[in-house]
């Protein structure tokens, strides 16, 4: 642990990570199509002194929202745009695809979201492994895993590259596989330079490309033990490219069903999953895994054969980095249980895909945190409210004050920019590098 405080930002899926956010949420169905609804979540964040508001996305043809309520409805930059115009401090992250964007295009919208939140952006790289996407970009399929990547790392480089040159005014020329780019962007620094890069791969390329490039990661870990071993496998590789140990900040994903007492945020998490579809955990685990867990009795053993490791990495559709999580954590549960472990107690318990879930007071939760953050687990966290907004008032309200007084979470913002509140250093121009 190198940092003063934990690291703690708000991922606002839609309406909460629960499948059945819409109704625990009493919220209308035309929320997530609105800026005020994104603003308000925007607001708690910040009245709570969190870290960022971070952003998923999917660039993929969905459902209407209004007919399917609480899918994603507006575009990711568009939101953050309303955020930064409703907070002062508050960070903003924004995850935007290698594979489906153009370099020069989202270095300036980024950069440009940078400058009207006066130095608090953030972009979330990802390679994307979503088919859907490939079909609403006119491709068959998407590339390869290894394609992707290597597209990736480029991408990334350009985007840097045009950032850290418009510190100076310089200009670029950029010769390789996949772009041709020469020249710079009309704009100049932002008040912190250039927007933060984040990274959420969970795959050995992923972990490479974070350890070069990456301020933060965004990891999928269920177990301590497993996320003091990523968090050191990222740390060396960042090390080995000549960066500092605090130049990353390891953040995995932490899902909360929180309540007043740990039987009310129980009956929180039942009432959650009476209401679901009672094939949504099988099909969310099947996904991870690559196999139709439907074939399997819910009360036999759990099927070990789903756990062997894909027969081609490079084609795998799914995150390797939650399915390396997941099976780590079905692997030693089997250890200490062995045939008792069954189907359905692995849907229960990894159901809703690799990242860890605490169902318990504010106090249980705090404890975690501060558990892992001691440990070198984590420097922080994404947290992944069950519903908005009142997963994450609860929060805000409880277990924050819980931080505060542990002397692990700020009692009010200090600095202006998020590179200054993540403790990375300013930027320098090229030439004073």
């Amino acid at each position: 642990m190198s940092r003063a405080h934990v690291v703690l930002n708000v991922n606002v899926l839609d309406l909460g990570i629960s499948p059945v956010a819409w109704e625990l949420s009493g919220l209308p169905k035309t929320a997530v199509a609105t800026g005020d609804y994104f603003a308000r979540i925007g607001r708690i964040a910040e009245r709570g002194t969190l870290d960022a508001f971070f952003l998923a996305d999917n660039p993929a043809v969905r459902e209407d929202p209004l007919t399917r309520p609480g899918g994603r409805a507006l575009e990711p930059t568009a939101i953050l745009a309303a955020v930064a115009a409703e907070t002062e401090h508050l960070g903003l992250i924004g995850t935007l695809s290698t594979t489906f964007n153009d370099p020069v295009e989202l270095a300036e919208r980024l950069l440009t979201l940078d400058h009207l939140s006066g130095g608090r952006a953030a972009w979330n790289a990802v390679t994307t492994y979503n088919p859907a996407a490939g079909g609403n970009f006119g491709l068959g399929a998407i590339p390869d895993r290894a394609t992707r990547y290597r597209r990736a790392h480029e991408f990334v480089d350009v985007v840097l590259a045009l950032w850290r040159a418009a510190v100076d005014g310089s200009g670029i020329r950029h010769h390789g596989e996949f772009f041709e780019v020469a020249g710079r962007l009309p704009l100049g620094a932002s008040p912190q330079g250039y927007p933060l890069l984040v990274q959420a791969g969970g795959s050995p390329q992923g972990r490479a490309l974070a350890g070069r490039t990456a301020n933060a990661v965004f990891s999928a870990e269920l177990s301590r033990a497993a996320g003091v071993e990523h968090y050191e496998q990222v740390k060396q590789i960042a090390t080995g490219h000549g960066r500092a140990r605090g130049d990353i900040a390891i953040l995995p994903g932490l899902i909360t069903v929180i309540g007043s007492t740990h039987a009310e945020a129980v009956a929180r998490y039942e009432r959650a999953r009476e209401l679901q579809d009672p094939g949504y955990e099988a099909a969310r685990l099947g996904a991870v895994l690559d196999h139709d867990l439907t074939r399997y009795r819910l009360d036999e053993p759990f099927p070990r054969e789903t756990l062997a490791e894909p027969a081609n990495p490079d084609t795998f559709t799914a995150s390797l980095g939650f399915r390396e999580s997941v099976v780590r954590g079905v692997e030693e549960r089997i250890a200490a249980r062995g045939d008792r472990y069954t189907l359905r107690d692995a849907l229960s318990e990894f159901g809703t895909g690799g990242h860890r879930r605490i169902i318990g007071t504010p106090e249980q939760v705090a404890d975690t945190i501060e558990d892992w953050f001691l440990a070198g687990a984590a420097d922080g966290f994404n947290l992944m409210p069950d519903a908005f907004p009142s997963g994450l008032e609860i929060f805000v309200d409880e277990v924050v004050p819980i931080l505060r007084r542990r002397g692990l979470f700020r009692h009010e913002y200090a600095e202006t920019t998020l590179r200054d509140r993540f403790g990375i250093g300013p930027v320098r121009a090229p030439a004073a590098a």
